[in-house]
């Protein structure tokens, strides 16, 4: 039954909720699953996750870079073997995010991120990514971002254009993949995401 889950969307628009009632019906169900984060899920993650996160001016590259190195150990670590033992893993972002981040947000080169991808996964893929799409300024708002002062996160904190540009990111990367991704609203209530999600996922299982 090894299935691989990703979660994505801009700060804001609901996915680690989704992730998470998601999370709570396979466990009803009886069903081996764990759920991950990124950057995150291990003690090396963990750590990279606060500097990435702490707001201090970084080198795009740099930026980069330490994501891919969260991933791998992430994969190797955790992701890989749990799949291998016939469990669901539910991510909260994955490699698609550094594309829309750091590729479309950054204007980083994109065949290059997805080359490191590729060489941090060892090329594995989602079976299903969820996009849940909402407006920048709606998204921003429930984060409480664009406030003066900011909250101090690196991405949060960052300028309008920069996430209407990730927001753009995603869109293509799933207009790309249709049958790999769900697109989903994040302005609908959440209920009926986690029921139209549930069915998405019950015919992957």
């Amino acid at each position: 039954m090894a299935c691989f889950i990703v979660f994505e969307g801009g700060d804001g628009s609901g996915k680690s909720t989704q992730a998470r009632s998601l999370l709570r019906r396979l466990r009803r169900r009886g069903i081996k699953v764990l759920r991950t984060r990124e950057p995150g899920g291990t003690p090396l993650g963990q750590s990279l996750r606060l500097l990435l996160k702490s707001g201090e001016p970084m080198a795009p590259m740099s930026e980069l870079m330490l994501f891919e190195a969260a991933r791998a150990q992430l994969v190797q670590q955790v992701i890989r073997p749990f799949l291998d033992q016939g469990g669901v893993v539910i991510a909260d972002r994955f490699t698609s995010s550094t594309m829309a981040y750091q590729g479309y947000g950054r204007g980083l080169d994109r065949e290059l991120i997805e080359r490191l991808n590729r060489e941090a996964t060892g090329g594995l893929e989602p079976d299903l990514t969820v996009l849940l799409d909402l407006p920048v300024e709606t998204a921003l708002g429930r984060k409480g971002s664009g406030k003066s002062g900011g909250n101090g996160d690196t991405f949060d904190d960052a300028p309008v254009d920069f996430h209407r540009k990730i927001r753009r990111g995603y869109s293509a990367l799933a207009a790309s993949d249709p049958d790999g991704w769900l697109v989903l609203d994040g302005q609908r209530p959440p209920e009926e995401l986690s029921r139209e999600i549930w069915a998405k996922v019950q015919t992957i299982l």
